[in-house]
C-alpha cells in the first residue's frame, strides 16, 4: 500500500497543471484510439502518454511498466484468442489438435493487433490521468461539470473507504496468518469466510459512524469541495496542439493500414 496511484499523483509536477486540460487530453486520446481502424495511431498515443507520465510526470518507469503490464497481460491473452478464432484469408501458421485445425490467418492477426493497440492506448490515457491528478481533484472537476451531487459524493466516499477497508482486511489477514489460519485448504477457506464476515460487520459499523458524524456536523446533502484555479499557459497549449495535430495526421495517413 506504499505505492498507490494517488501518492504519485500528489508528487507529480503535472499535478499543478489545469485539470480540464488533462481531462481533455485523456478524452481525445481514448476517442482517437478506439476510432482508429489502424494500429498505428493507438500505438502512437500510448507512446506519447507513456513519455508524458515518465518524463513530465516523473513517475518511475519501472512502476509505470509494472501497473501497465498487469492489465496488458489479460489483453494479450484475449488478442491471442482473437487471432486464432476470427478472420479469414491466407494462413500464417497453424497446427492440428485432436484432428481439428487451429491456425492464425492474416485478417485474424490484424484484428488481434488492432484490439491490442486500442486497449493499450486507452490504458495509457487513463494511467496518464490517474498518475498526474489526485482523485479528490477529479471529483471537483466532476462536480464543476454539473454531475449530480449525490453521484459525486457517493463516488468520493466509496473511493475513500476502499483504502480504509483494505487496511482493515490486511490487518485481519495478517492476524490470521500468524495464527496459522492458512496452513491448508480447509483452514484457508474458513479463515476467508471469517475475514469476509468481519469486514462486512466493520463496513456496516463504519457506515453508521459516518452517518452520525455527518449529521452532527449539520450535513445538508452537499459536500463542499475546493477547486483550485490553474490557468492554462501558452507552452501547454502549444504542446497540446502539436500532440493533437500529430495524432490526427497519423490517424488520417494510416487509414486502413495494418501491420500484416
Amino acid at each position: 500500500m506504499t505505492s498507490m496511484l494517488d501518492d504519485y499523483a500528489l508528487n507529480s509536477p503535472l499535478r499543478e497543471k489545469n485539470n480540464w486540460l488533462k481531462l481533455g487530453i485523456t478524452t481525445f486520446g481514448i476517442l482517437a484510439g478506439v476510432s482508429s481502424n489502424s494500429p498505428f495511431p493507438p500505438f502512437m498515443i500510448a507512446v506519447c502518454m507513456s513519455i508524458a507520465v515518465i518524463w513530465l510526470g516523473k513517475v518511475p518507469a519501472r512502476f509505470y511498466l509494472k501497473i501497465l503490464g498487469a492489465p496488458a497481460g489479460f489483453v494479450l491473452v484475449s488478442a491471442v484468442i482473437i487471432a486464432f478464432l476470427s478472420g479469414s484469408g491466407d494462413d500464417i501458421f497453424g497446427f492440428d489438435v485432436l484432428g481439428h485445425r487451429l491456425g492464425v490467418d492474416a485478417d485474424g492477426l490484424s484484428m488481434a493487433i488492432l484490439v491490442l493497440s486500442r486497449t493499450i492506448s486507452g490504458m495509457s490515457c487513463m494511467f496518464f490521468l490517474s498518475l498526474t491528478t489526485p482523485m479528490i481533484e477529479l471529483f471537483s472537476v466532476l462536480k464543476a461539470a454539473k454531475l449530480p451531487d449525490s453521484f459525486v459524493e457517493i463516488a468520493m466516499m466509496m473511493y475513500r473507504y476502499i483504502f480504509v477497508f483494505l487496511d482493515v482486511a490486511l490487518g485481519i489477514r495478517y492476524a490470521q496468518e500468524v495464527r496459522l489460519g492458512y496452513r491448508d485448504f480447509r483452514t484457508s477457506f474458513r479463515s476467508m469466510a471469517m475475514l469476509g464476515t468481519n469486514l462486512f460487520i466493520r463496513s456496516w459499523e463504519q457506515g453508521e459512524v459516518l452517518y452520525m458524524s455527518m449529521n452532527s456536523r449539520c450535513y445538508d446533502g452537499k459536500l463542499m469541495m475546493y477547486d483550485e484555479k490553474r490557468p492554462v499557459k501558452m507552452p501547454e497549449i502549444l504542446l497540446t496542439v502539436v500532440y493533437f495535430s500529430l495524432v490526427l495526421a497519423v490517424f488520417y495517413l494510416t487509414r486502413g493500414m495494418s501491420l500484416i
